[in-house]
């Protein structure tokens, strides 16, 4: 198996995508935040002493996937052209989406990523004073369009 970020000798560079054409490209992300019932019940009925933790979820989401390149060293410089960043309060989570899109020369996997993370970050820094015990959950990639590998998606388990 070879890896793009890795040398011949195995030291870590950027992958040079200048020769390449800039092709629309989206990416989806999917995580949880598990917490406490009496969480989820202030969530659902918007009494958590911070404000209003979805739309603070929802808007740190999207800042942060326009600062991908600042925190992760390998990472391009690319147009987020469209960010969606959706937060559903279930039976014992709230479920985090993020989809985003570019037209440029690699994808937006990271981006979609970064949304979800960060917005679950938030979700956990918003609630901590009423739960310390919420976590972040499976997360991870769940659908990707564009580019030379094409489309690809799965469910999360």
């Amino acid at each position: 198996m070879k890896f793009t970020h890795l040398t011949e000798s195995g030291a870590a560079h950027m992958v040079d995508v200048s020769a390449k054409q800039p092709t629309v490209r989206t990416a989806t992300a999917r995580g949880e935040v598990a917490c406490s019932p009496q969480v989820l019940a202030a969530l659902r009925d918007g009494t958590v002493p911070k404000g209003d933790v979805l739309a603070v979820a929802r808007v740190a989401g999207i800042a942060a996937a326009k600062k991908v390149p600042d925190l992760l060293p390998l990472a391009h410089t690319i147009g987020v052209h469209g960010c969606q960043v959706d937060l559903e309060i279930c039976k014992d989570h709230v479920t985090i989406s993020a989809t985003v899109t570019t037209a440029d020369r690699t994808g937006v996997e990271m981006e979609a990523l970064t949304a979800v993370t960060v917005a679950a970050l938030t979700v956990i820094d918003m609630v901590k004073g009423v739960d310390r015990s919420a976590v972040i959950r499976r997360c991870g990639i769940t659908a990707k369009s564009g580019g030379r590998s094409g489309d690809w998606s799965r469910e999360l388990p």
